[in-house]
C-alpha cells in the first residue's frame, strides 16, 4: 500500500525529531584550548614563596614581586638553605664573621652554575622579626663572599594605610 504524501512528510518529521542528539565535539575542543591557554597564562603570574610558621616576616607596603632566587631562611634554632639545615645558630661563634655551614653550602651551590654575572648572583633572606642585626649582617656577609651579592630581604605584604 502506497502512502500519501502527508502521511511519509509526518513519518520523515518524526523520524527527524525523535533521533538522538548529535554532539558538537569541534566547538567543545575550541572551548577547552581556550580554557588552557586562559589558564596557563594566568597563572605563571603567581609566585608564593615557602614560608614555615617559626618564621613571622616583617610588615611592608612593597609592591615589587619576590625574584626567585636561593633562599635562605633563619628560624629560632637554625639556618637553612633551600630547606635544608647548614647551621645551628647556638654553634656559630660571636667573634667569627662568616658562618662556616652557610659559606660551605653556598660555594658548593655557586659551583655547580655554569657561569657567575658581573653583579654576582641573587639570594633572598627570609629572617623573623626578632633576628637579631649581627647575626643577620653575618649571614649577609657570607653571602657576598660568596659571590651573592644581590641579597634581598624578604617581607610580608600588608595594606598600606591611607591618609584622610
Amino acid at each position: 500500500m502506497k502512502t500519501s504524501r502527508r502521511a511519509s512528510r509526518m513519518q520523515r518529521h518524526y523520524r527527524r525529531m525523535h533521533r538522538a542528539g548529535g554532539l558538537n565535539l569541534v566547538s567543545l575542543m575550541d572551548i577547552f584550548t581556550i580554557l588552557v591557554f586562559f589558564l596557563m597564562v594566568n597563572s605563571s603570574d603567581v609566585k608564593v614563596m615557602q614560608n614555615t610558621a617559626d618564621v613571622p616576616l616583617p610588615a611592608s607596603t612593597s609592591n615589587r614581586a619576590a625574584p626567585d632566587t636561593l633562599i635562605v631562611q633563619v628560624t629560632a634554632t637554625r639556618i637553612l638553605v633551600q630547606g635544608r639545615e647548614v647551621a645551628r645558630l647556638d654553634q656559630i661563634p660571636a667573634e667569627t664573621v662568616a658562618i662556616k655551614g652557610l659559606s660551605e653550602e653556598l660555594a658548593y651551590l655557586k659551583q655547580r652554575r655554569y657561569s657567575i654575572p658581573d653583579t654576582g648572583l641573587q639570594v633572598t633572606v627570609m629572617a623573623g622579626r626578632d633576628t637579631h642585626y649581627r647575626l643577620l649582617r653575618k649571614i649577609m656577609q657570607t653571602c657576598v663572599d660568596q659571590d651573592y651579592r644581590q641579597v634581598h630581604l624578604a617581607v610580608e605584604q600588608s595594606r598600606e594605610v591611607g591618609r584622610g
